[in-house]
This record gives structure tokens, C-alpha cells and sequence, in this order.
């Protein structure tokens, strides 16, 4: 059964998203990032380029040629790619066909919207008898 795990109470999502994408690269994982909002996608696109500085992780969108060959994927579509080990939610929905992949990371942040949208998948998830692993991103600093 998939794993899932909530990481919540995130200051920024897109800085809690490419850290936890940095420690997974780090540990040679591949993994994908659903991000159906274009939006979002770009911002996170943008910091894996910059921060740190010197810390660059490959990644590229989903329908990219070179999708088959990068670790990290940033999609809106998760119905087209191979990869099943990780997934890494960062939108406000259930990802479609999340059960196919071994672990499920959840990224909500601190504004009203996300953790209500947090609270919403949490329950999804429960009603269909999955446990989750809760982690407190306040508590790590």
C-alpha cells in the first residue's frame, strides 16, 4: 500500500518542496513533482535553478525530451510517465492514480487555503484506509 506522509505548516511551500527534492536527489532518488498549476510549476522550476546557488538539481517538465534521462520531473499529468517510487504533491487536489506509487509526499503550507486543502486530502486518504506519517516542518527549525 502507498505510503503516505504530510509534510504541513511549511513557511513557503516551494522552498519545503525543493528542499525535500534536494535530500531525494542527494539519496539518488527519482521522483515526480505534480504541479498542475502552471504557476506553481514555474515557481519551483525557477528556485531548483537557483537555491542554492551551487546546489543545482536536474530537473525538467514531464513532456520534456529529456524526461526519460533527468531524475526529477515537474508535471500537471501523471498519466503519461513511467516512474512510480515517489511522488511529491504540491497542488491543492488528490493526485489522479496517486496509488500507483510507493510513496506519496504532501506539502502544505501555513496559509488557510493550503492547510484546508490539507485537511481535505488527509481525510481522503483515511476513508480509504491509508496511514500517514506526519511531519511538522515548524518543529525542524
Amino acid at each position: 500500500m502507498t505510503q503516505i506522509f504530510f509534510y504541513h505548516n511549511a513557511e513557503n511551500r516551494i522552498s519545503a518542496s525543493a528542499a525535500l527534492i534536494r535530500k531525494a536527489f542527494a539519496q539518488k532518488k527519482a521522483l515526480l513533482v505534480y504541479a498542475p498549476d502552471a504557476e506553481v510549476a514555474g515557481a519551483l522550476d525557477r528556485h531548483l535553478w537557483m537555491y542554492p546557488p551551487t546546489g543545482f538539481v536536474p530537473h525538467v517538465h514531464g513532456n520534456s525530451p529529456l524526461a526519460a534521462e533527468t531524475p526529477v520531473l515537474i508535471t500537471g499529468s501523471l498519466e503519461t510517465l513511467p516512474q512510480n517510487e515517489r511522488l511529491i504533491n504540491i497542488s491543492a487536489e488528490i493526485p489522479p492514480g496517486f496509488s500507483r506509487f510507493t510513496s506519496v509526499i504532501e506539502v502544505v503550507g501555513q496559509q488557510e487555503d493550503e492547510r484546508l486543502a490539507g485537511r481535505q486530502r488527509v481525510k481522503f486518504y483515511k476513508d480509504r484506509g491509508y496511514e500517514i506519517k506526519f511531519i511538522d516542518l515548524a518543529e525542524k527549525h
